[in-house]
């Protein structure tokens, strides 16, 4: 199972030591023999290293791996309502098990490529997760030509050495597992088995590891990286996903650390499946083998290696040369008055406001329409008052699409990769 890459040596890093192929294929075949016997578990492991035994330990059983939406309790007993007689396995669980012998590759290679190996959960139109299942190909698929993209663009200087991760999304999110934990298993990279989201933390897991060194993130953590002033050891290249990334924040990202960012576009329906270097161009090239259709307010992907088509909610522009630009999604445009406008391009526009250092836009009602009653924001801004934002906004969106109410909070209620869940955004305009 392990690629060539790290076959033998090592390629986990964390708690101050390094692990190796050997060590941990016998952590987690220690782990497999204690699991018991069930056709699917939730990995909801917060360490990254304890995560990848127990997904390894999972394949090894030919047990299928639930990755809920959210770990919060609710969202955790939705999902193994959906699976009857599943069950959890945390750190604990995973710490708890006694390294066993080192396993054959042999052994571990058994995993069927059409066989279903994880079942991502996103939230559904209906209130309920939605599933999608992940094939052990497909995966490998995925993983080959992400890190094609990523090795394109690592220094020339550093070829042939092993490239080293540290990411700060967590594994259990699509893009978390297809960057942190595929591709130390697949695609020929190593990792740093913590989950830093501080820029200390960030820094210092960095340094724990040899270079050339790859940031995967998000531009929530970005920003927020950019703007601490911390100085990280040199990286070989920095990764976003989750959401759109500025481009102005991608070009001080690339002039402050002295490196090439990529950007990859996906879902949890799709995995990923195009990159672009955000400094530099605008379009997004998809890889080998995607193709793209445009419906009237989405988009059918096809891949070889899917379970079927996929369709996104995105609006995407095909250009001739087969690259393409996103317009906006489904779900994000809203019409007022006869006029439409995105809600993504409002929240930018808030966003770039001297003094504003965070900001939504969104519609509180109405979400299953395309016609909006209202709109509203909430916005973290240093020295300006609500009026003061809201006059500053009326120059740059037309009158119809000015939020009321907008509302000034401590901070945006973001997950863990960054994203805004609607419920959370609810109650902060409550309050």
């Amino acid at each position: 199972m392990l690629s060539e890459g790290v076959r033998g040596g090592e390629f986990l890093r964390s708690r101050g030591s390094a692990t190796g192929a050997s060590q941990f294929l016998a952590l987690a075949g220690a782990l497999a023999a204690r699991l018991p016997d069930r056709p699917a578990a939730l990995n909801v492991c917060e360490r990254r290293d304890n995560f990848l035994v127990a997904f390894t330990a999972m394949l090894i059983r030919g047990q299928v791996c639930l990755l809920p939406p959210s770990r919060v309790p609710a969202a955790v007993n939705e999902v193994m309502e959906e699976h009857p007689g599943s069950y959890a396995v945390d750190d604990a669980y995973v710490e708890h098990a006694s390294p066993a012998q080192p396993l054959t590759e042999r052994s571990v290679l058994a995993v069927p490529p059409d066989g279903v190996v994880v079942i991502g959960y996103t939230s559904g139109s209906t209130g309920r997760p939605k599933p999608n299942p992940k094939t052990w190909g497909g995966f490998a698929a995925c993983t080959a030509l992400n890190a094609s993209r990523l090795r394109d663009i690592l220094p020339a200087k550093r070829d042939g050495l092993l490239p080293w991760i540290v990411a700060t999304v967590p594994p259990q999110h699509m893009y978390g597992m297809e960057l942190s934990v595929l591709m130390p298993l697949l695609g020929g990279m190593g990792i740093h088995g913590g989950h830093p989201l501080y820029p200390a933390d960030i820094a210092s897991a960095l340094a724990d590891v040899p270079g050339p060194r790859i940031l995967v993130s998000t531009p929530v953590h970005l920003r927020v990286l950019l703007e601490s002033g911390v100085e990280l050891p040199e990286l070989g290249a920095v990764v976003s996903a989750t959401a759109p990334l500025p481009v102005e924040l991608a070009r001080a990202i690339e002039r402050r650390f002295g490196t090439a960012l990529l950007e990859y576009f996906g879902s949890t329906e799709t995995c990923i499946v195009a990159s672009r270097r955000t400094a530099v161009d605008d379009a997004w090239h998809p890889y080998p083998g995607v193709m793209l259709k445009p419906l009237d307010d989405r988009t059918q992907v096809d891949a070889p290696w899917f379970i079927s088509s996929m369709v996104l909610q995105d609006v995407l522009e095909l250009r001739r040369d087969g690259t393409f630009t996103v317009r906006g999604r489904n779900a994000d445009m809203v019409e007022v008055a006869g006029k439409r406008a995105s809600l993504a391009d409002l929240t930018r526009r808030l966003a770039s406001i001297p003094g504003v250092l965070d900001a939504v836009v969104f519609q509180p009602d109405a979400a299953d329409s395309t016609t909006a009653r209202r709109l509203a924001a909430l916005v973290v801004a240093d020295g300006l008052t609500e009026a003061a934002v809201l006059a500053k906004l009326a120059q740059a969106v037309d009158p119809a699409f000015l939020p009321r109410p907008l509302v000034l909070v401590p901070r945006l209620p973001r997950n863990e990769v960054g994203k805004l869940p609607r419920a959370e955004l609810l109650a902060a305009l409550r309050r």
